[in-house]
């Protein structure tokens, strides 16, 4: 079952009235990056490729066509007994851009990143609502406790 906007509010700092939806919170942009070097996945571990700001410290960012890392401003807190998927905001699809995430695990905490895939140029403003945090309820063994548990607090 999904929660309230309400409920999911109490673990997203900060938060103003205005992203609080009925069944859940928007996340707005602190940073849009474009990586410039080859990551690996591997059995063994993972290395991310080196990311640059896109337009660092500006307001707008123009993105042409292509993917970008997209940084929320918003700290996640998903609680223990939840898991968390993130969703585009409908706006986005109807400017030809796509925003893929992948699941948040209970216990995580930390400011998130998505992909954004741009297919028609679009301009993004620092702290733009641009996806909504939905929680539900989940069984579980174990909470996250992996290497991105904290980023970017």
């Amino acid at each position: 079952m999904y929660e309230s906007g309400a409920f999911v509010a109490e673990h997203v700092d900060p938060v103003a009235d205005d992203q609080v939806q009925p069944n859940g919170v928007d996340l707005t942009v602190e940073a849009v990056l474009e990586q410039r070097e080859p990551g690996r996945i591997g059995r063994d571990g993972k290395t991310i490729g080196d990311r640059e700001p896109v337009d660092d410290g500006a307001e707008t960012f123009v993105l042409r066509p292509g993917g970008y890392v997209l940084q929320y401003a918003e700290t996640i807190s998903i609680p223990e007994d939840h898991v968390g998927f993130l969703y585009p905001r409908s706006s986005l699809m109807r400017n030809s851009c796509m925003l893929n995430t992948a699941v948040w695990d209970a216990g995580y905490t930390g400011k998130g990143e998505g992909l954004l895939e741009v297919h028609h140029e679009v301009e993004l403003e620092r702290g733009a609502r641009v996806a909504q945090l939905v929680l539900a309820d989940a069984e579980h063994a174990d909470t996250y406790d992996g290497s991105y548990q904290g980023e970017r607090t």
